[in-house]
């Protein structure tokens, strides 16, 4: 018998038996009524998945169209792969000054969104490295040129990482900084960089990162300046359980005070550099991490898998652990080795094989828009 068990047993009523705790947790999210950072460890640590999967999946058919599954099309643009935050699990980046890296020009980046045009993909997610040599002036050059040859073309752009990078090389306000990249054209803001948001698991993964406080202030000061986006969790290395909750909790809070994310989307650790160690994670796993997502993001109406990062057959296990939506297909994945959908069509027939009504969304969740 644990002691969490026991502390939660008097919490809640119940006898100190690891399946009535349970019990009586799944019940309080199934009526809506929010489960506490204590209750969600213990699922994460005690809980029996396919049990928390059915009750995820009952909540997702509460919150959202039943039948129905939603998908989106975009073309990635990594403009430079130079970087100095040097991260310990990532494979893409190269050393500033190297001369063995990249930065796109305007015209390169035209080049790539004419092609993905053809493809029927009207979304630009534009990220890159955090690169010292570049100007302000280029991300602005950027932006402004993809809106004046695709003024329909919707952007999603940068990270914290690089927009706290922009307001440390201005010296302007990170505010400010966001209404001028929102002023040059950018429409949205992912909460990339986020991985697991502890000071400890930052000094394993990336110590010239932001801090998790820096993290989420960019989330927020973005929120504030109407940029809605997105945040994840990538997990199945050397955090702690505890830490995962942490992570959960930092979400849950940013969203409560801002309402600044649209949708959440747990990722695995892919081997990309021997000095990066990571665990195997399970089917099961994955699967518990779905439904508890939805279980405690309780602020978060869509809740994505990647068929990219996890592959067909357990993406549509997947939708029926709590997940209503698939995030694909991707045009151009650079970083992470792809396991995805390359067109409309693999997306569409995937999604209904799986037992559901395709919906194309764009960016901003508008179900049935491409931009």
């Amino acid at each position: 018998m644990t002691s969490l068990c026991e502390e939660l047993a008097e919490e809640l009523g119940e006898k100190a038996q690891i399946e009535r705790v349970e019990n009586a947790i799944l019940e309080k999210a199934f009526n809506r009524i929010r489960i506490s950072d204590k209750e969600a460890l213990f699922l994460w640590r005690h809980g029996n998945f396919r049990k928390m999967g059915d009750v995820a999946h009952q909540l997702r058919c509460q919150i959202l169209p039943p039948n129905e599954v939603s998908y989106t099309v975009y073309r990635v643009v990594n403009y430079t792969n130079y970087c100095n935050v040097e991260c310990t699990f990532c494979s893409f980046m190269d050393e500033v000054g190297s001369n063995k890296g990249y930065t796109l020009t305007v015209e390169q980046i035209l080049q790539k969104l004419y092609e993905a045009e053809k493809l029927d993909s009207h979304q630009l997610f534009l990220q890159g490295g955090v690169n010292p040599e570049l100007p302000f002036s280029y991300y602005i050059e950027v932006l402004q040129g993809v809106k004046k040859h695709f003024p329909h073309m919707h952007i999603r752009a940068f990270s914290p990482v690089e927009v706290i990078f922009m307001s440390r090389l201005t010296k302007l306000p990170l505010e400010e900084v966001f209404l001028t990249l929102k002023e040059a054209g950018m429409g949205s803001f992912p909460g990339a960089g986020a991985e697991i948001l502890t000071e400890r698991m930052r000094q394993i993964l990336s110590p010239k990162k932001t801090t998790p406080q820096e993290w989420v202030l960019a989330m927020a000061t973005a929120g504030k300046c109407g940029l809605p986006g997105s945040a994840n969790i990538v997990w199945g290395s050397e955090e702690y359980d505890t830490e995962i909750i942490t992570h959960l909790s930092l979400i849950r809070q940013l969203q409560d005070e801002n309402k600044v994310l649209l949708s959440f989307v747990p990722w695995t650790f892919q081997a990309q550099t021997k000095k990066f160690r990571i665990r195997k994670v399970s089917s099961h796993e994955y699967l518990k991490m779905i439904a508890l997502c939805r279980l405690y993001l309780d602020n978060i109406e869509h809740i994505e898998v990647s068929v990219m990062v996890v592959g067909k057959a357990l993406a549509e296990l997947a939708l029926y652990f709590g997940a209503d939506d698939i995030n694909s297909p991707v045009i151009e994945e650079n970083v992470l080795r792809s396991y995805g959908l390359k067109t409309v069509a693999e997306a569409e027939k995937f999604i209904s094989e799986a037992g559901f009504t395709p919906v194309r969304r764009n960016f901003l969740y508008d179900r049935g828009k491409k931009t």
